[in-house]
């Protein structure tokens, strides 16, 4: 694994940190207005990203089926729903409305929370590792330049993501230093799901397009079932909304430009 593919792999956690150290500057609690531009954002991110660096290259790359090239797409991507809906119903987690979901336990409420933006960086450490994985084995479909381009994207929306979670630690009386740490660590398993991710594709290359289509499924899922919820909760939900469309324009020309 040469080094821009390291570096590549760790983008999007140094968002992720960025964003947790907000803790340090910002007031006791995150104003509603930002934190509903803020998912909105990374919701536009996330869809953009699952189309132009996922779909895309997966379906360029079963052309060879002819009319039948959809299958490997659509299979991923359905696969990767499931796949996050099973997460969702057996890991216990809490969002940031309180909602609790997933199976019953007793952890704590800042231990679920941390669990919830850690499910959603799952799935981005995957696509991010994927993408990588097509470049490394020289499929045409897919650069170092594109992959650098959707680690470049994710790390933007892990920022807000990193400022989202340590803001409510602290809000829950957890220290700031805590709060930075917890928000830290979530996205850990960002660069883990991409090295794994590696690792598995050079072993089964036949299946690299299942593989994209599996993490826009999972990314989507995410987006379509708690960021987008979370930010039309109550008032001004019209903000996410042009959150969710900056989010996804500078992602779709981040990966039109470097892909």
């Amino acid at each position: 694994m040469n080094t821009s593919v390291l570096i590549g792999i760790m983008i999007p956690f140094i968002g992720t940190t960025l964003g947790a150290a907000c803790v340090f500057f910002m007031k006791q609690k995150m104003d509603n207005r930002v934190q509903k531009v803020l998912l909105g954002f990374a919701s536009g991110v996330m869809i953009a990203a699952s189309v132009w660096s996922l779909l895309i290259p997966a379906l360029d790359m079963s052309a060879s089926l002819g009319k039948l090239s959809f299958i490997p797409a659509a299979v991923g991507f359905l696969l990767g729903i499931f796949f996050l809906l099973f997460l969702d119903r057996t890991i216990p987690h809490m969002h940031l409305d309180h909602q609790v979901e997933g199976r019953k336990s007793h952890l704590q409420r800042t231990t679920m929370l941390i669990l919830a933006v850690t499910m959603h960086n799952f799935p981005e450490g995957m696509a991010v590792g994927v993408v990588f994985a097509g470049a490394l084995m020289g499929n045409s479909d897919v650069s170092i330049a594109g992959a650098i381009a959707l680690s470049l994207g994710i790390a933007i929306q892990n920022f807000p993501e990193g400022a989202i979670i340590s803001m409510p630690l602290k809000s829950e009386g957890v220290s700031k230093g805590k709060a930075f740490l917890y928000g830290m660590l979530s996205g850990v398993v960002e660069p883990m799901g991409a090295i794994l991710t590696i690792v598995l594709s050079q072993f089964f290359v036949p299946i690299l397009p299942y593989l994209l289509s599996f993490a826009a499924g999972a990314m989507a899922y995410v987006v379509v079932e708690e960021l987008i919820p979370e930010g039309s909760q109550g008032t001004h939900s019209n903000i996410a909304t042009i959150g969710f469309a900056i989010g996804f324009v500078i992602m779709m020309i981040l990966d039109v430009a470097l892909g």
